[in-house]
């Protein structure tokens, strides 16, 4: 009676993989399959269930991350992914305490937010870190923001 439900776990997990096309389902497929090994070799329901849970696991963990590589490395990024590491210029100053930021990358207009909430610079260089949303989430490139800070601090302490 076990082998008839190892076999229908695999037949299971194999459908719904084949529709859902997660790679997911097929691993407990393959945990399935050692079950149903054990099965034929006359093991016990306890060392069946065991190794199911034990042999799924560890397709899942270790062959799952390999797969999806491997299957996505074609995929064209959408026009938004494709703007993380670029270079944008700040059109308005980015203050995420006021709320505040815009730059252009690519001729289009984003709002934008600090990764570190430091204030950059209308005119500056940034780098697109993430975008979150409709914000690209950026990051100030080297002297123009340090020399920016000095000047904020040192007109503040007039």
């Amino acid at each position: 009676m076990e082998g008839i439900f190892w076999l229908a776990v695999i037949l299971i997990m194999s459908v719904i993989e084949i529709i859902t096309l997660g790679l997911t389902t097929i691993w407990f497929a393959g945990g399935a399959l050692a079950a149903f090994l054990a099965y034929l070799l006359g093991a016990g329901v306890a060392v069946q269930a065991v190794l199911f849970a034990a042999v799924s696991v560890a397709l899942l963990v270790v062959t799952r991350p390999l797969a999806v590589r491997f299957f996505n490395q074609d995929r064209e990024k959408t026009n938004a992914e494709s703007l993380i590491g670029k270079t944008a210029v700040v059109l308005e100053r980015i203050d995420n305490l006021m709320g505040e930021g815009k730059v252009c990358v690519e001729g289009q207009e984003w709002t934008a937010r600090a990764v570190d909430g430091i204030a950059i610079p209308q005119d500056a260089r940034v780098e697109i870190m993430d975008i979150s949303g409709v914000k690209l989430l950026v990051k100030g490139q080297g002297a123009e923001i340090r020399k920016s800070e000095a000047e904020t601090g040192s007109r503040e302490q007039k």
